[in-house]
């Protein structure tokens, strides 16, 4: 087995190998260490003698027997542990697949989103401290104390190993794909850094999106989730230049966009919009594969996009679905009118001073002939956002209109 397809496998067996555990014993911050051990473990086991016939059960045997080990060695657990290590480690382990669950029990609504997302990526994703803390832009140590922390404060709540129930389920599934939907934007468009993108964070999105669609493949918004990022990520060789540099939607080749993601996207948007509900994830992959099905940039059904983020605007309020209407309303009724929507933004303290109203009134007021007014904007745009791969693009744009 070549080593990503050893990574793919460690990584699709770890939320399931500490499933099993967290269920039979709890401990759930217990369990976590032991089976990040035994996937190490198996990292360098499996190279050299072949990966066994049965590989979860593998790394069950040997985390249990490292959390047995570590309940033994506990003299303040010693009547837990009399009984913990009396149980035979299972040779039978079972199918059941606990993703889920660990999932709803990362995403508790008793975490700060920060410390959901750092879990998430930790105990289902199955990457290390060390990785997460890069693809963040943190110390290791930092990471290391917000995951101990996290782990803590689930202990704390006290919850049962167990999927919520009625109000209590939907509830938790949306945090869950809120959480998923951050992991994949920061993989999709990195909030800081040099690079634009970082590519394994936003598979490890998808891949935990498909897990959960597996489970849940009658829920619209998981349907439409796994639709968004599949559409979306399917533009990410045409997204920068082979220097690095960000290539607007409306100039990438589209030829280089991945059609197998396009059509798998296409095939989950529209599934996702024949229940009778709409959510906020159904409705921005029905805008995604609007972009999609257009060959050229010249061919987007601008009217559609508008329209769909008018009903987006109405049942999921939010400033940055109104600046992405005011693209839209800009390509169907000129600048004019995309210019006077953004100025309705002004007065809403989340976006002072974001760089992305910046670079959208800046392109606006390139477009409407201002183009002193454009210059200045995009050069305060560059200034407000932490990419260096935005800010040079935003450079660039404001080199091209200097007065």
């Amino acid at each position: 087995m070549t080593a990503p397809n050893l990574e793919d496998l460690l990584r699709e067996l770890t939320p399931q190998v500490l499933g099993a555990l967290v269920r039979r014993y709890g401990h759930f911050e217990g369990c976590e260490d032991t089976v990040q051990e035994a996937v190490l473990d198996a990292a360098v086991q499996w190279p050299a003698d072949g990966v066994p016939g049965n590989p979860r059960g593998w790394l069950v045997t040997v985390a249990t027997r490292r959390l047995i080990d570590q309940l033994r060695s506990d003299r303040a657990r010693r009547e837990r542990e009399s009984a913990t290590a009396a149980e035979v480690v299972p040779d039978d382990v079972p199918d059941t697949d606990d993703t889920l669950v660990l999932l709803f029990l990362c995403c508790h609504p008793a975490l700060t989103p920060a410390s959901q997302t750092a879990l998430t990526l930790r105990a289902v994703g199955g990457l290390t401290t060390a990785e997460i803390a890069r693809a963040f832009l943190v110390p290791e140590a930092t990471m290391a104390a917000r995951i101990s922390r996290a782990k803590q404060r689930i202990r704390a709540t006290g919850r049962s190993f167990r999927l919520p129930e009625g109000a209590e389920r939907e509830e938790r599934l949306r945090v869950v794909l809120h959480v998923l939907y951050l992991i994949f934007n920061e993989g999709y468009t990195a909030s800081s850094g040099s690079e634009l993108h970082r590519a394994d964070l936003a598979r490890e999105a998808i891949r935990l999106a498909r897990t959960v669609h597996a489970q849940l493949p009658g829920d619209g918004e998981v349907t439409g989730l796994l639709a968004l990022m599949l559409l979306t990520h399917a533009r990410r060789k045409a997204r920068t230049t082979v220097d690095g540099d960000l290539v607007p939607l409306d100039e990438q080749d589209r030829t280089a966009w991945d059609r197998a993601l396009i059509d798998e996207g296409l095939g989950l948007a529209e599934a996702s919009l024949a229940g009778p509900a709409l959510g906020p994830y159904q409705l921005q992959a029905a805008i995604a594969a609007t972009h999609a099905a257009a060959d050229k940039a010249d061919e987007t059904d601008w009217p559609q996009v508008h329209a769909l983020y008018l009903i987006l605007e109405r049942i999921a309020p939010n400033p940055m679905v109104t600046l992405n209407r005011a693209i839209a309303l800009a390509e169907t009724e000129g600048p004019a009118a995309g210019l006077a929507l953004l100025a309705t933004l002004d007065g809403d303290d989340r976006m002072a001073g974001h760089h992305r109203l910046l670079s959208v009134r800046a392109h606006l007021l390139e477009r409407s002939g201002d183009r002193a007014g454009a210059y200045e904007h995009f050069r305060r745009a560059a200034r407000a956002t932490a990419s260096i791969a935005e800010r040079r693009y935003l450079e660039s744009r404001a080199g091209r209109i200097r007065p």
